[in-house]
């Protein structure tokens, strides 16, 4: 299966479906953060999703959650524009020309300008003892079940502290998560 990780610097989603013996490929603007640089496209997501019709298998997508989510709510009167720019993204991707897509956001804005999630996972349902509410927008799979609830609910994510590589730490899939898109979304459909 031909597997595009849209949005994805850190290769833990890409991975996960490469371990499963998927062609799969992270894509970013950024250079990846593993050596894995031959599985891994620096360029634009929308200029990988649109590639051609049918290229891809499955697109999982995890666009910039900076404008859209209720973290950044107090700013967002002051950043329209912004805003505009990442929903439209979000819908480019959503309209991509694959036929299973999946689309992962935290909770925010998405939810009244587009439409409410499919589905809102949590970390600790899938072996990490965090919290983070991560929504998934969903075209042609399944939800996510869990594989491993843990106990614990430690905001990790949210008590990262300020600094430069803040908002990557926050962003990379936890591997829990990543294993189970490969395995449940990975499988023949």
């Amino acid at each position: 299966m031909r597997v595009l990780i849209a949005c994805e610097f850190s290769g833990i989603v890409r991975d996960a479906f490469r371990e499963r013996m998927h062609s799969a490929f992270s894509c970013d603007l950024l250079p990846t953060e593993t050596d894995e640089y031959a599985f891994h496209l620096k360029m634009d997501a929308i200029a990988a999703a649109y590639k051609e019709r049918d290229y891809w298998d499955l697109m999982i997508a995890f666009p910039p959650c900076t404008h859209l989510a209720v973290s950044g709510a107090r700013l967002f009167k002051n950043k329209r524009l912004e805003q505009d720019a990442a929903f439209e993204f979000v819908m480019d991707l959503a309209e991509a020309p694959i036929r299973r897509i999946a689309i992962e956001n935290p909770i925010g804005v998405l939810s009244t300008m587009w439409r409410k999630p499919d589905q809102i996972i949590q970390p600790w349902q899938f072996g990490h003892g965090e919290t983070k509410a991560t929504c998934l927008w969903l075209k042609n799979l399944p939800k996510l079940v869990p594989t491993n609830i843990v106990e614990g609910r430690e905001a990790r994510v949210h008590r990262e502290p300020p600094g430069p590589d803040r908002w990557k730490n926050r962003s990379r899939t936890l591997p829990g998560i990543a294993a189970a898109m490969a395995e449940q979304w990975g499988a023949k459909p």
